[in-house]
């Protein structure tokens, strides 16, 4: 999915636009497979009694209301975080009924800098660290190819700063 061209300025390109890494859905993925697995065992444990069909509402009712919190609002939320370089800058938007946003003009990017784990190695993902003309450095976590977004980043540097 593409960044959308009209939050763009005028002459500015889209280098690179991800979303966080897939990591971040894994536990909501198997919080849906247990809640599905814990429901069904439920349901079939209360077939037999005279109040089933108010036992399975109420089933129903919290299985929603748990899938919903822990696997619909973190994927959706996952969905909705966009890392993006551009020719001018570095944009960072987060939120689905509020957003945030940060903006980082190329020029006054300072350093930029990468850690990962051997885990996060095995995974390909990392975090992002950019230092710019602000009091602390950001960082970003679970930046996918974290090393290319590192090395691609330093390239524009470079290319804005000539």
């Amino acid at each position: 999915m593409a960044y959308p061209d009209e939050l763009l300025v005028e002459g500015e390109q889209v280098v690179m636009h991800k979303h966080p890494h897939w990591k971040m859905v894994v536990v909501p993925v198997l919080v849906l497979l247990l809640v599905v697995a814990v429901g069904t065992f439920l349901a079939a444990v209360v077939r037999a009694q005279t109040w089933a069909p108010w036992a399975w509402l109420a089933l129903a009712v919290l299985a929603m209301a748990l899938v919903i919190r822990f696997t619909v609002v973190p994927v959706v939320r996952w969905r909705t975080t966009h890392f993006v370089v551009t020719t001018r800058r570095v944009l960072v938007r987060e939120g689905v009924l509020s957003r945030r946003g940060i903006d980082i003009p190329m020029r006054r990017i300072n350093s930029v800098q990468f850690r990962h784990t051997i885990f996060e190695r095995i995974l390909g993902c990392g975090t992002l660290v950019i230092e710019s003309a602000s009091d602390e450095p950001l960082e970003f976590d679970d930046v996918p190819g974290v090393q290319r977004v590192h090395a691609m980043l330093y390239q524009e540097l470079a290319d804005t700063q000539a």
